[in-house]
């Protein structure tokens, strides 16, 4: 059952120039890893030998991550749908790590004359990294830039959104349908440190999309558990990790699996890599049948989503959520996923 939450607080509404496309970024050649990953490990206390680990990830895909190229596709099919349906406006690109990078992007706008932009940012939840340091990275850019720099808003996180649930379930669905009988359903998400789940919704909000999800496909047979953990063997991540996931479902006499990576937009790296080549490699190990959902993407629901989501800021259009969560908040809070 649908839930309509509030209608946008008319104080909130603003006149847009243009709509800014927020991700992660991705290399596009060899030579382009490790200058991508230096800039994704900046800061950070991870050895170098690590980095080193997983450019070897890269090169199995000679270098070419796909996020890049599924961002042009996503920005394409929302400019189509924008064109056809309105807000009829300019879409900019930046990216946290890589080209086009956020200084970047946000000079040009200047130069065009963009004064105020709505900002889209490429993941469904709140945390530290998915959330509030893409606002910081905006800032940054917007320092970077100086008094020209456009004004820019975050589009709210959209987990609990009925049509980012409906395009994930029409992806699942796609991936049931190949499996023979009731297979188990495993969700997957990005961990994080336990310490810094503590501070935010984010396995709250996986935990109640996961949930949406499996209750539309009729599922009751699933799990929510997580992958690509990079951090230190001695901090307690969030799990459970989804080859031990895999090797548990074996031992329980499962045959049959269904892995969404719900957690993520698009079949980027660590998709790609940690389950298709991981994981799939951990279920051959085990004899268990595994097939693995697309996510969102550029389904044509999930791109309706987006719009929806600009008409909430620009026409006041009644915020949509399903199940037990309120929509999240238009503007976060000081202290909001430290």
């Amino acid at each position: 059952m649908f839930v309509l939450g509030k209608t946008t607080d008319s104080s909130n509404l603003n006149h847009y120039d243009a709509i800014l496309f927020v991700s992660f970024g991705g290399p596009e050649r060899m030579a382009e890893v490790i200058p991508f990953l230096e800039n994704v490990l900046r800061g950070r206390n991870v050895p170098r030998e690590r980095m080193l680990q997983v450019a070897k990830h890269y090169e199995l895909f000679g270098g070419l991550s796909p996020i890049n190229q599924q961002n042009r596709n996503l920005i394409a099919s929302l400019k189509q749908e924008l064109v056809a349906n309105g807000p009829n406006l300019p879409i900019y690109w930046g990216n946290r790590n890589w080209h086009p990078l956020l200084p970047d992007t946000l000079q040009q706008m200047a130069e065009d004359g963009i004064n105020r932009a709505l900002a889209f940012v490429t993941s469904a939840y709140s945390s530290y990294s998915s959330c509030r340091q893409y606002r910081e990275n905006i800032r940054d850019a917007q320092d970077a830039v100086g008094p020209s720099a456009p004004e820019v808003d975050k589009i709210r996180a959209f987990y609990n959104h009925p049509l980012f649930i409906e395009a994930n379930v029409a992806q699942i669905r796609t991936a049931l349908a190949q499996v023979a009988g009731s297979p188990h359903l495993v969700f997957t998400a990005h961990s994080i440190p336990e310490s810094m789940a503590a501070t935010c919704e984010y396995a709250a909000q996986l935990n109640e999309a996961s949930r949406l999800v499996a209750e539309a496909l009729g599922q009751k047979n699933w799990q929510l558990v997580y992958q690509s953990r990079s951090g230190s063997p001695m901090q307690p991540w969030l799990g459970p990790e989804v080859c031990d996931h895999l090797r548990g479902l074996k031992a329980d006499g499962i045959t049959d699996v269904v892995v969404a990576p719900i957690g993520f937009i698009s079949d980027h790296m660590e998709v790609i890599y940690d389950l298709d080549v991981e994981a799939r490699k951990v279920a051959d190990e085990l004899g268990l049948r595994m097939i693995r959902a697309e996510t969102a993407g550029t389904h044509c629901l999930f791109v309706k989503m987006i719009r929806e989501l600009i008409l909430e800021r620009t026409n006041g259009l009644p915020v949509r959520t399903i199940g037990l969560h309120d929509p999240s908040h238009d503007v976060c809070p000081v202290d909001c996923c430290l």
